[in-house]
């Protein structure tokens, strides 16, 4: 099965294709442009590099959500006009999970810290079960760097932008944790791809004339307008 996968959830925009479980090609973008002008380029040519057209392709993955307003709304755009040109099935993946797939498998508690702008991030927490594979705890959240708060006994290792960002004010909360490094901060498409292929074997498939983005806020224009008219 051949699985195009894509994220534009944050500042970067990733793009890969597997075939299966194999990754074929995966590419992580983070120049200073318009999210819009990136991804369907960098779609074209991984499919010029695989040597794969996307009419050739089995399943959809794309993120979405939660994330930058503008980012979540070009990749659901893009999702959705492929399933229609296609004909094809798609699954959508929390950008907080695929995040958390950046650590190896571990006894440590992940918690994905994505900057959400405005001195709040988002977050949730991840373990790894006895099958290997990655479980949330919990729900996603918005929050204040310094309001992250758990009780777990085993060390929590924080991987993210917003954990990069905010690191010094995580560290002055909190006690037996780890900050990923640098490397790991960005959401890979490949691991948008891997945890598509686990949700399409079990049926979880988007619907494209009803699915929406995850938001868990109001769009910051939204706030903007209220603050305006009050």
């Amino acid at each position: 099965m051949l699985t195009l996968a894509f994220d534009t959830s944050s500042k970067t925009v990733a793009v890969a294709i597997l075939r299966d479980n194999v990754i074929l090609y995966d590419t992580l973008i983070n120049v200073d442009l318009n999210h819009s002008e990136v991804l369907l380029p960098a779609i074209d040519q991984a499919c010029l590099q695989t040597k794969i057209k996307v009419s050739e392709i089995d399943l959809f993955a794309c993120t979405i959500g939660p994330g930058s307003f503008t980012g979540l709304r070009i990749g659901v755009s893009t999702l959705k006009g492929l399933m229609l040109a296609t004909e094809k099935p798609a699954v959508g993946i929390s950008s907080l999970m695929a995040l958390a797939l950046n650590v190896s498998k571990s006894s440590r508690i992940i918690c994905s810290v994505m900057d959400a702008g405005r001195g709040q991030v988002y977050i949730a927490y991840f373990q790894h079960n006895k099958k290997g594979l990655l479980e949330q705890i919990g729900t996603d959240k918005v929050v204040n760097p310094a309001d992250i708060e758990h009780d777990y006994k085993q060390e929590v290792l924080f991987v993210g932008d917003g954990a990069v960002k905010y690191a010094d004010i995580i560290s002055e909360a909190k006690k037996n944790f780890c900050i990923a490094s640098i490397q790991q901060q960005y959401i890979r498409a490949s691991s948008v791809g891997i945890l598509g292929i686990e949700k399409f074997n079990r049926n979880e498939l988007l619907n494209s004339e009803t699915f929406v983005p995850v938001y868990l806020r109001s769009a910051d224009a939204r706030i903007k307008k209220a603050l305006f008219e009050n």
